[in-house]
């Protein structure tokens, strides 16, 4: 038995390291279409620049609906087969997104990101895959370890933008897209060394007899301040950060100092994970989601107090780290609100929130900074986070009266 546990241990990391590698190389599509895609909008459009975060919202959209084709499709072919099917889904985004910079087109370019995201639905799959291979005792490991691949992500992803940005000029932005391809093929690569079955091992399913309905999970209070601070971390994250490469720019900085912003940004989102759960564990997820909160108030107030270089690439760390403390706070606060035999349903109706609410505030952002400029990108923190923390109250409020 101890010699099966070490060959199971083995495989586990074994497992993890190749989803992390490919988490490093094919997760850099997202960074690439988030640092760039409203400032090749705004190449794209004319004298109207309103609707140039419409491809980053097209992203966002993507991912939210491919998670449930996603998922399916990876049950259907099996982790091995059904992720490399997620690369070549991504690779088909960055060269419609090449094509549509070569042809002038804005709204075939806004469709480009949104199949770009429909790839990057599989990649939202990966630390779920490690956890699933792996033993109790390493589950968490397996996670930190692709998690330590968006980090690489958050260097390389940035770094291939500067790098690649002019490459086709007069045509702006045209390389930075066309490098999804390569990277599409290299992390299809990595994932053909996955040692998994062709089909998931389907587990017994779990009865549900003692399934209640979704109606009475999703009204509890605990669940609906957990979306509610779920919904507000990330949606703020993505209506400030979407717009903060145009405000970099329209403040005189350059566009190597947007994409190196957007990078420190990344890191900020992804670096904390290796211990947010021990925090978790330790203080509570609500103590943790506040101080998510007060992490974006920060990110305000610094952002409000100038527009030199510094000012934004410290709000936007102060963003990533926000959102990091937030949003994985309100997460386990989801999964402490349902049971096994609810999860799908519950999942899946908090995905299509979040996310149908991530997108729109990435389409609102480029509209709010069009009309009335940075200042108020980060005046409408202050609002959104003073509801969350009413939220939380009422969670403490009504915990006493809770069966």
């Amino acid at each position: 038995m101890t010699a099966i546990a070490i060959e199971t241990g083995r495989e586990a990391r074994r497992t993890a390291l190749i989803l992390a590698a490919s988490q490093a190389i094919i997760g850099s599509a997202a960074p690439i279409a988030i640092s760039m895609g409203a400032l090749a909008g705004q190449y794209l459009l004319g004298a109207d620049k309103s609707l140039a975060t419409a491809p980053i919202t097209g992203f966002n959209l993507g991912v939210a609906l491919g998670a449930l084709p996603a998922a399916a499709i990876v049950r259907r072919l099996g982790q091995r087969d059904g992720f490399m099917t997620g690369t070549v889904v991504t690779a088909l985004g960055g060269l419609v997104a090449t094509l549509a910079l070569f042809h002038g087109s804005f709204w075939l370019f806004a469709f480009a990101l949104l199949v770009i995201g429909i790839g990057g639905a599989f990649v939202q799959q990966f630390r779920f895959a490690a956890a699933d291979n792996a033993p109790p005792q390493f589950k968490a490991r397996a996670i930190s370890f692709v998690l330590a691949g968006g980090i690489v992500t958050a260097i390389l992803g940035p770094q291939i933008v500067i790098f690649t940005r002019e490459l086709f000029a007069p045509v702006m932005f045209a390389g930075s897209f066309a490098s999804i391809l390569p990277l599409a093929v290299v992390g299809a690569v990595i994932l053909s060394f996955l040692r998994l079955p062709a089909k998931s091992a389907g587990k017994a399913e779990i009865a549900d007899g003692d399934a209640r309905p979704l109606s009475e999970i999703v009204t509890r209070p605990r669940f609906v301040a957990a979306l509610f601070c779920a919904v507000g971390s990330y949606a703020l994250m993505s209506f400030v950060m979407t717009g903060a490469p145009l405000a970099m720019v329209g403040c005189g900085l350059s566009e190597d100092d947007a994409t190196l912003g957007i990078s420190w940004h990344v890191m900020a989102m992804f670096a904390p994970s290796f211990f947010t759960g021990s925090l978790i564990h330790r203080f509570g997820a609500e103590r943790i989601v506040a101080i998510g909160l007060l992490l974006l108030i920060g990110c305000a107030a610094v952002a409000l107090s100038g527009v030199a270089l510094w000012h934004f690439w410290t709000s936007l760390i102060l963003l990533g780290l926000g959102w990091n403390f937030g949003f994985i706070g309100a997460t386990s606060m989801v999964a402490a609100s349902y049971r096994p035999s609810e999860k799908g349903k519950v999942q899946g109706f908090h995905d299509f929130v979040l996310f149908g609410s991530v997108a729109c505030a990435s389409l609102l952002s480029g509209m709010v900074y069009n009309a009335w400029g940075w200042e108020m990108l980060n005046w409408m923190i202050f609002p959104v986070t003073v509801l969350c923390f009413v939220a939380l109250g009422a969670l403490t409020m009504a915990r006493p009266r809770q069966a």
